[in-house]
């Protein structure tokens, strides 16, 4: 039986329900959005059968690819033998994922790791052990970061549209500026944030008990720090005692070309979160620090949820697949190529301002005459993308910035049929 012969409701009255029993906060992309019934691969399938490449992932989720057989029969195995008794009893899929992390997929001497089921709780956990541990109660972060959202995560949050609580502890973070600024060199713009940072650690720097950043900033819009800014930014925060939180949500298990993204700067982080791909689509969080660290985190805790047999035996399948195809290179080489081709497309279309990302975390960022416009304009592609049979994400600050995060074994060959696809529909817009 085909798509099209099973018995869907449709866009129309999904919205209808959503609009009905959830919550306003809640939106869908595209003015016309399908209705994805399936996935497979690098591929989505909509309700009328029709085939989308996806390079968006879920926001950079299902990274070795929807249903992956070699992944889910692990995931079905798992479930049809255990599904849950909570961290208090003995299982041994969780063990056996700890120990896999701290042998070869952990960088430097982070060693232990608690396992949660989202990265906001990832996050909020790698908080409280930096609290415990410092015995300190404020944060640093990067202005534009996005960590989450809990009540600690959105506090250190610098994205405006994300911090939706009106009661955020307003004390509790100091924000410094990123290592960006579009009217900026780049050079200059990291040589900022560190003197800020210099300013506000000589100030108080005795009441942080850490800095949480993201080594790629995602939703931020694909922000890359020259290869020196977290190196002195690192060694800063050492002279005050301060904790630094690499929060690799979105770009841990490979998809920049290492296997965390804080890798390609030459320094190891005292927390490291991790989430999204970790799962491949199956709930599952972490944090990971070292000996001395995790030994702060004494009281009596547990989670529910966290490090279930499912999503255990799923992400050691999702190591074991990113290892065996080789996933991690791929993603330097064939990522790079896309980033190429990306910045060719820059050197004919106005419309795009900037190329930025590391591997498959790519971006395009699309500037129009005002910010209005060129989030409208960014809408616009995403929309005739689609049509063409793409599935391309968008952030930034002005939800202005294409977000290309595909599946990392996605072949060549369409990455060069959606580059050439983008190529047509900037076209078609440069001529209106």
């Amino acid at each position: 039986m085909t798509h099209a012969e099973l018995t869907y409701i449709g866009p129309e009255a999904i919205v209808a329900k959503r609009r009905e029993y959830g919550y306003p906060c809640t939106a869908n992309f595209y003015k016309e959005p399908p209705q994805i019934v399936s996935g497979k691969m690098h591929k989505l399938y909509g309700h009328d059968g029709k085939a989308y490449v996806d390079f968006f992932t879920g926001v950079s989720v299902v990274a070795c690819g929807h249903c992956n057989e070699a992944i889910t029969a692990r995931t079905i195995e798992q479930l049809q033998t255990l599904q849950h008794t909570s961290t208090i009893y003995l299982t041994q899929p969780m063990a056996d994922l700890a120990e896999r992390l701290a042998n070869g997929i952990l960088p430097g001497i982070l060693k232990r790791t608690f396992f949660v089921n989202s990265g906001s709780e990832a996050n909020e956990g790698a908080l409280l052990v930096a609290r415990l541990h410092t015995k300190r109660r404020n944060f640093l972060a990067l202005e534009y970061g996005l960590h989450g959202r809990t009540f600690l995560t959105m506090n250190v949050t610098g994205i405006p549209m994300w911090r939706t609580d009106d009661f955020l502890d307003q004390e509790v973070t100091t924000f410094i500026p990123r290592p960006y600024d579009p009217a900026m060199d780049q050079d200059a713009a990291a040589r900022r944030s560190l003197d800020a940072l210099a300013s506000v650690l000589a100030e108080k720097g005795d009441t942080f008990a850490a800095m949480i950043v993201e080594p790629i900033q995602g939703n931020g819009g694909m922000i890359v720090p020259p290869d020196w800014y977290f190196r002195e930014l690192k060694a800063m925060l050492e002279r005050y005692g301060i904790l630094l939180i690499a929060d690799e949500i979105q770009t841990g298990c490979g998809r920049t070309g290492r296997m965390f993204a804080i890798e390609h700067y030459g320094i190891v982080p005292d927390i490291l979160t991790m989430a999204k791909a970790l799962g491949n689509g199956v709930p599952i969080g972490a944090f990971s620090t070292t000996d001395a660290i995790a030994a702060s985190l004494n009281r009596p805790s547990a989670s529910t949820f966290g490090g279930n047999p499912v999503s255990s035996a799923t992400a050691l399948a999702v190591l074991d697949y990113i290892e065996q195809e080789g996933l991690v290179e791929r993603s330097l080489r064939v990522g790079g190529q896309l980033i190429e081709g990306l910045r060719e497309l820059q050197g004919r279309y106005r419309l795009i301002a900037d190329v930025r990302g590391k591997g498959f975390m790519a971006g395009a960022e699309i500037r129009g005459a005002t910010d209005e416009e060129s989030a409208a304009w960014t809408d616009i592609i995403l929309e005739r993308m689609k049509e063409e049979g793409f599935i391309i994400g968008k952030n930034g600050i002005g939800r202005n910035v294409l977000a290309f995060q595909p599946a990392m074994m996605i072949p060549e060959e369409d990455i060069e049929a959606m580059l050439r696809a983008l190529d047509k529909v900037l076209a078609g817009l440069s001529q209106t």
